[in-house]
Parts: C-alpha cells; sequence; structure tokens
C-alpha cells in the first residue's frame, strides 16, 4: 500500500461500483499509480480508463491492485498491472489464426472492385468467420465471483438484449421492424466484454484468493470525441458491460448499499406543493429524486404525488439529480392538453446554473448551442454528443457572472432532451464547462447545481396562463 494509509480504516463493506464516492484508499493508490499511467498514455491517440481495488491477504495485510481498460500502448501486459482475463494476443492461438485469416479476407477484398463476383461471398465469409470468432472468444471468459463460481461470458449475458455498438444500434434502428428485432435478440456479449478494469482486478483477486475491501475507476488523458470524461475524475462501471458482469462477480461480497437509493429517500421529506386544483398540481422536487419510477426499488415524486392524487401523471420530468418545478395532471383530459403544449414548445421553462468553473471569455455571454444528442446503449443513463444519428437539441443560455472560479448563468432550453442542460454544459462543442456536482459529466459534490426555477404553461381547463417561479436554495 501507498505511504501514509496506515491509519486509514478499511471500509465495511465492499463498494457499491454504479454510484460511490471513492474510498481514501482507492484515492491514494490511484495518486500513487498515475504518473506511471500518464507515462503510459504518451503513445496514446486518447485517454484511458484505469482501476485500483485494494484487497486484504489470508493474514488480514492489505495490498492494492491496479489495472487499465482495454489494451494499452499495442499490449495487455505491463508491470504493476493486472492481466486480461484472457490474452487476445497469445502467439499461435486460434484467435491469432483466424484474425489472419480476416485480415486476409479483407486485403483481399480492398484490392478488388465493389461489385467483383467474388466480393458478397467474400463479405459473407468475413462476416460468419468474424461472428464464429467472437462466439468463441467469449467462451474463453471464465469469470470468478467470491464463492469461486465460474461463468462464461455467454451464459452472463444469455438474458442482455443490447449486442451492437452506439453506431450500429442507431443506424441498424432504421430498419425494418423484424430485421431489427432478429438483431437485439441474439444473445452474444458487446465487443469488449470483460475486458474493463472492475472485471479484470476482481478476477486477478479471486484467482490469488484475495479478499476485495473498495474498488475505484478514474480517467486520464483526453475525453473522447463522443462522450465526456474529464481528467483525473472517478467514474463508475458501465452498465451494458460490467453490470451483467459484475452481478455475477459481486456474489459473496458485502456490497455496500447504493447510495442513490438513501439519498432518494431523504428527499421525499422536501417534497412542496406550489398549486393544486381539480386539474393539476404544481410541485417542487428536490435534487436527488427520481421524477418517475426506475428500476430500483426507492420511491419517486410520481409515487409521492399518487399517494395524495391517485390519477396523477407527470406532464414533463426532470433528472433525478436537478432540483425544481414539475407540473402534474390530475385526470387524462388535463394530461392531453399539457402534452400537447411541451409538444408544440408553448411551455416556457427557464433554469438557474452554477457551472464547475469560468467559461472562456472567448464565448459571448448570451447565445446558443446546438448539439444533437442520444443515450449511450452501452452506459446508460449517459448521453452522447453524435452529428450523424443523434436527435436535435437547443439550448439558449445567459451568462449572468463568473467569479471565484464558477459561473452562473440562466438556461432556456428549446427542446428537452434527456441531460441536455448537462451534455450541453460539460461538452467541448457546447460550454466546455461542466455543471457544478455532475457525477455523470464533471466531477461530484453534495449535489448538482442545476434548478428548475420557473415554468410558465396554460392552464387546461381555464385557459389561464399560469406561471410559478421558485428560487433554488443553494
Amino acid at each position: 500500500m501507498p505511504e501514509g494509509t496506515d491509519h486509514i480504516p478499511s471500509p465495511l463493506h465492499f463498494t457499491y461500483p454504479f454510484c460511490y464516492e471513492p474510498h481514501p484508499l482507492c484515492v491514494k493508490a490511484a495518486e500513487s499509480i498515475t504518473p506511471a499511467c500518464r507515462q503510459l498514455l504518451i503513445n496514446e491517440a486518447g485517454g484511458k480508463m484505469f482501476g485500483v481495488l485494494i484487497v486484504a491477504d489470508g493474514e488480514g495485510r492489505r495490498h492494492f491492485l491496479a489495472a487499465f481498460s482495454g489494451i494499452l500502448d499495442g499490449t495487455y501486459h505491463h508491470p504493476g498491472f493486472v492481466p486480461p482475463i484472457y490474452d487476445l494476443q497469445h502467439p499461435g492461438s486460434y484467435f491469432q489464426e483466424e484474425q489472419a485469416v480476416i485480415s486476409d479476407i479483407n486485403r483481399r477484398l480492398d484490392a478488388m472492385d465493389a461489385d467483383h463476383p467474388s466480393a458478397p461471398d467474400l463479405r459473407e465469409e468475413r462476416r460468419q468467420r468474424s461472428r464464429q470468432l467472437q462466439y468463441w472468444l467469449f467462451q474463453q471468459f471464465h469469470i470468478l465471483n467470491a464463492h469461486s463460481e465460474s461463468k462464461e461470458l455467454t451464459d452472463i449475458f444469455k438474458d442482455e438484449k443490447q449486442i451492437l455498438t452506439a453506431e450500429e444500434y442507431y443506424a441498424r434502428k432504421n430498419r425494418p421492424n423484424a430485421q431489427y428485432r432478429q438483431i437485439r435478440l441474439q444473445p452474444i456479449p458487446p465487443a469488449g466484454a470483460g475486458e474493463c478494469c472492475a472485471p479484470k482486478l476482481l478476477q486477478y483477486a479471486y484467482l490469488h484468493h484475495l479478499h476485495p475491501l473498495c474498488m475505484a475507476e478514474f480517467w486520464l488523458g483526453p475525453s473522447p470525441r463522443d462522450e465526456l470524461r474529464t481528467d483525473g475524475h472517478y467514474y463508475p462501471a458501465c452498465h451494458a458491460k460490467c453490470r451483467p458482469i459484475l452481478a455475477h462477480m459481486l456474489q459473496g461480497l458485502d456490497i455496500e448499499e447504493n447510495p442513490m437509493l438513501r439519498r432518494n429517500r431523504e428527499m421525499v421529506s422536501k417534497v412542496e406543493y406550489l398549486y393544486a386544483d381539480t386539474d393539476i398540481a404544481v410541485v417542487f422536487k428536490p435534487s436527488g429524486l427520481l421524477s418517475s419510477p426506475g428500476k430500483d426499488d426507492v420511491p419517486s415524486l410520481l409515487d409521492v404525488v399518487r399517494q395524495r392524487y391517485p390519477d396523477a401523471m407527470y406532464a414533463h420530468r426532470l433528472d433525478m439529480d436537478t432540483s425544481g418545478i414539475m407540473v402534474f395532471a390530475l385526470h387524462p383530459e388535463a394530461y392531453r392538453h399539457l402534452q400537447g403544449q411541451f409538444y408544440r414548445h408553448e411551455v416556457t421553462k427557464s433554469y438557474v446554473a452554477i457551472l464547475d468553473g469560468e467559461v472562456s471569455d472567448a464565448l459571448p455571454r448570451s447565445g446558443t448551442i446546438t448539439l444533437p444528442l442520444l443515450a449511450n446503449p452501452f452506459d446508460r443513463p449517459r448521453q452522447m454528443v453524435n452529428h450523424e444519428h443523434g436527435k436535435q437539441a437547443i439550448t439558449h443560455y445567459d451568462i449572468v457572472r463568473t467569479s471565484d472560479g464558477t459561473t452562473l448563468l440562466h438556461f432556456n432550453p428549446q427542446t428537452g432532451r434527456t441531460h441536455q442542460l448537462r451534455v450541453h454544459s460539460a461538452h467541448a462543442e457546447g460550454l466546455g464547462c461542466p455543471i457544478k456536482g455532475d457525477n455523470l459529466y464533471g466531477t461530484p459534490s453534495d449535489r448538482l447545481y442545476l434548478h428548475a426555477s420557473h415554468l410558465s404553461f396554460t392552464h387546461p381547463s381555464t385557459g389561464e396562463r399560469m406561471t410559478f417561479d421558485k428560487a433554488p436554495d443553494w
């Protein structure tokens, strides 16, 4: 273990990997390997995810393991980092032999015209060989858990539907329904499954009879073009590749409760009713409370409102971490009326936000951000900027002031895409500065400093223009 960690107590429970604050032991371990990681990134075109796992040996002594995601500087093996679960580069392996055959087919296709009589057969052979090789490869990953139980990746992912890259997913989504459904139902793990930091670290620990204590993953280097990653920041494990794997690997460990669930329950008491009649209810949603029920069995704002108004329906939603004003319809006719107003952009919404940094002086003080967004199917709920497949997202902004390393501004979104304001703030083609406390696209804090402060719409029965304002409590 790094110096200065002897006095730091071990955690009582293992890290919940999809939502966590890095334990001080992990922070110390990450800091100790960061210089070596940066040295390895010199020849890389982009950044890389790294991870550390604190373990205890049979005598109770603590150690830490380190890993990187995928391949780094052309190899899976670097001193001081755990090896891959399966080495794709092993000389003379079946994988290498088949890769050579597929590469030869690619060279032959590149050398011939697209309408050459042999081209269709070669492309089909390439497709079949690639698919068979991918399936064979996943069968080589024998994933362990704390009970010493082993599963192949194909068994772990047998109930998962998503098998395509983000680009393939959105490109093929426009195909006929029958063909699209057939593609989605093939139970093959996504490319790169089992090569992320968390599975590599846990697998090594189990193989060497080490007891996992806590874990953290962090990004170093420049961000990918589509996704938002910040150098030196900690990140949860991804969902599409790692969630099914970790659901198996963590069996037998005493896992801490999801911190999001604890906070969600605490926020229920802070719900406030701003207005209500027989048609609508206008409600203040605190930061940390889901707008609508999610996969985790925790109360949402809709659940809370339905305790008072059983037939309530939300006319729009706010992100879990965003606080502010929401309007609920209390019967179907009111719901249809409000939905129509949102669809026709007749509802006025304003947000106030604090950015975690001062925006560039080159940016105009008022302006419009137009960046198309789409969901990252492999890392939900994250969104991506994608100019080919993304949906149009338009945000108007006004900078109020910049001081003390922060920026206060107002947002008026013209569209209502998921995480629109968060991505438009953080992305380099937007404001280039994440919202303070953004645990997905920036640095976690006590809360996300984004608040829906103003909402104006037409009452569905009276036709009166209704306007509500509530200042943030920060």
